[in-house]
């Protein structure tokens, strides 16, 4: 048989307000996702033995293959849908681990799409959502891999939303943040909820200008604490917001990624040259989110 092929984007955040914080534990949010045009790409080879092999430049990075998100979500979706076929997966790992892009959480997607296309599962077949919330609050939305609003822990997402192109740059510093100590740094304490401004309105069919204006008008919460954990993360920052044409610099996630927006590809791609030739070492990629 033929083996199947999927693209895992990275997932960027252009808005990230935490809500609140549960009894249980869990923060909650709301947040504006998109995703870029380049990223991982997963085969799945379809066979009788479950298997993963991984390579690409950030294949060091991402840690023992048992404890993989490909392993997992297929585990979980096999326990769903009995005589589930899988076989040997092969990833190429080109995003940064640990950057607030959710790469491993696309990854996981990617299987789950692979798996649903082999076995002839309709891609909102509950048992899909089920095994992606079961195993990361990213999946979920990074299944469909397309711009939505998505709040709760993550298990609630909006509707697919049309936004216009945006020409952007994705940076991060080559240092890994978890989210965990993030939150923790965050102290927010069981029932807290937050005061702050509502997150403004996201429409489909938004022009440029309108969509710019709302982003403005919105936050990533996390950044304070990302900065103080890894300083790093306010030199991105600078660095992309002193770019000429950037019309909005952010960190992404729990960071350490951070991202610029900008007019056109050209400005992007001037950016990409020029951050490039003064810090080597970072990873910087131009790509439009959508």
């Amino acid at each position: 048989m033929t083996a199947l092929v999927e693209r895992a984007p990275a997932k960027i955040n252009l808005t990230l307000h935490i809500t609140g914080r549960r009894a249980d534990g869990w923060h909650e949010l709301e947040s504006l996702v998109v995703f870029t045009r380049s990223g991982d790409t997963l085969t799945l080879e379809p066979g009788p033995v479950l298997g993963l092999t991984v390579d690409g430049p950030t294949a060091g990075a991402a840690g023992p293959l048992q404890d993989n998100l490909v392993f997992r979500v297929t585990r979980s979706l096999a326990a769903r849908v009995p005589g589930l076929v899988s076989g040997h997966f092969h990833l190429v790992k080109r995003l940064p681990v640990a950057a607030g892009i959710g790469g491993g959480s696309s990854d996981a997607a990617a299987a789950l799409r692979l798996l649903a296309r082999l076995n002839k599962l309709d891609p909102s077949d509950p048992r899909l959502i089920a095994a992606a919330a079961e195993n990361g609050a990213d999946i979920p939305v990074c299944l469909a891999a397309t711009a939505r609003m998505m709040s709760g822990v993550g298990e609630k997402l909006g509707p697919a939303l049309k936004l216009p192109p945006l020409p952007a740059l994705v940076v991060n510093p080559g240092v890994p943040l978890e989210t965990k100590p993030v939150f923790a740094r965050m102290g927010l304490e069981p029932g807290w909820r937050n005061s702050a401004s509502a997150h403004p309105e996201i429409a489909s069919g938004q022009t440029p200008d309108q969509l710019f204006a709302a982003l403005k008008r919105g936050r990533n919460d996390m950044e304070d604490a990302a900065c103080f954990l890894a300083p790093i993360v306010s030199d991105v920052l600078a660095v992309l917001a002193a770019a000429p044409g950037c019309r909005l610099a952010r960190m992404s996630g729990s960071g350490a990624t951070c991202f610029a927006l900008f007019a056109n590809c050209k400005q992007a791609g001037r950016a990409k040259k020029a951050i490039l030739a003064a810090h080597p070492q970072w990873w910087v990629k131009s790509t439009m989110l959508g």
